[in-house]
């Protein structure tokens, strides 16, 4: 195709290097012709920065955390669009070709390419089962490439955020129109799930989830459910077909529920009366 602009792929790290060859790796090996790889790493203390600097064109080390991290690397890149990769994903060859063809013929300010899961043990068979259900659902699947202009003036990522900041940049970004959708898809490597690691995160990342809520209001509703989903509703020919799976995913995001709102509880009493703290960036106003 025509290639008609430059590309910047930014890929936060922190101590990714199980994942992050097979990453940059699938970044380089994109059929579009023009692709800069931008890797900010947070302080790794593993392999991260080593493999990153044997791929990337630009290479910075800032924190604290992804937010800020991406909002950086597009500060520090020079391409006309943006695609933001985690360092446990790879990409379809094709993808950074569909993300620019989509962008050109809809002139939509964002593309969501629809991700699989792939991992060990049961756990991880688990989660794929799920994400497949979300497969073309606006509420759920998150905007990834945006032309540089439409990602400034949105404001970049919340770096009030922690979690959720994908779909939150997505609902800003969209301003309540449907975002197109690629045909090549993004893997993401789950590894081997545990449940005490997956509950501790969900925990770690209430208050983020809070102040989602309080951003977006109603139109949160559905993200915020996580056992109750109108994608597995939809999905309910799949998930017969493997009730094992679906039972056990089901139970998981019952045990995320739990922890996501004992997270709340403990946050909201930290919090106190500082909920409500304007956003350093993503809160709409232009990116510098």
């Amino acid at each position: 195709m025509h290639h008609a602009g430059l590309v910047s792929v930014v890929v936060p790290t922190r101590n990714a290097a199980r994942t992050l060859d097979a990453c940059l790796q699938s970044i380089k090996s994109q059929t579009y012709g023009r692709v800069e790889l931008v890797v900010v790493d947070n302080h790794s203390s593993d392999a991260t920065p080593e493999i990153a600097q044997g791929y990337a064109d630009i290479f910075e080390t800032s924190g604290p955390e992804r937010s800020a991290q991406r909002n950086r690397g597009a500060s520090v890149s020079t391409g006309d669009y943006f695609l933001f990769v985690d360092a446990d994903m790879t990409l379809d060859p094709r993808v950074v070709e569909d993300c620019v063809r989509a962008t050109l013929e809809s002139e939509s300010p964002g593309v969501i390419i629809p991700e699989s899961s792939v991992g060990e043990g049961f756990l991880a068979r688990c989660r794929a089962l799920e994400r497949s259900c979300y497969l073309g659902d606006d509420s759920i699947e998150a905007a990834r490439f945006f032309p540089r202009e439409a990602f400034q003036e949105s404001g970049g990522f919340d770096e009030n955020l922690d979690a959720m900041e994908d779909w939150d940049l997505s609902i800003r970004i969209a301003r309540g129109r449907s975002l197109p959708r690629t045909a090549s898809q993004i893997e993401h490597d789950e590894g081997h799930l545990r449940i005490g690691p997956l509950l501790a995160k969900k925990y770690r990342y209430a208050g983020s989830s809070l102040r989602y809520i309080d951003k977006h209001g109603k139109r949160t509703i559905g993200q915020a459910n996580l056992v109750f989903r109108p994608a597995f509703i939809r999905s309910w020919r799949r998930l017969v077909r493997h009730p094992l799976l679906t039972v056990g995913f089901l139970s998981l995001k019952g045990l995320e529920a739990g922890a996501v709102a004992s997270g709340a509880v403990v946050s909201k009493v930290r919090m106190g009366g500082s909920r409500g703290v304007a956003p350093k960036t993503g809160s709409g106003r232009p990116l510098s």
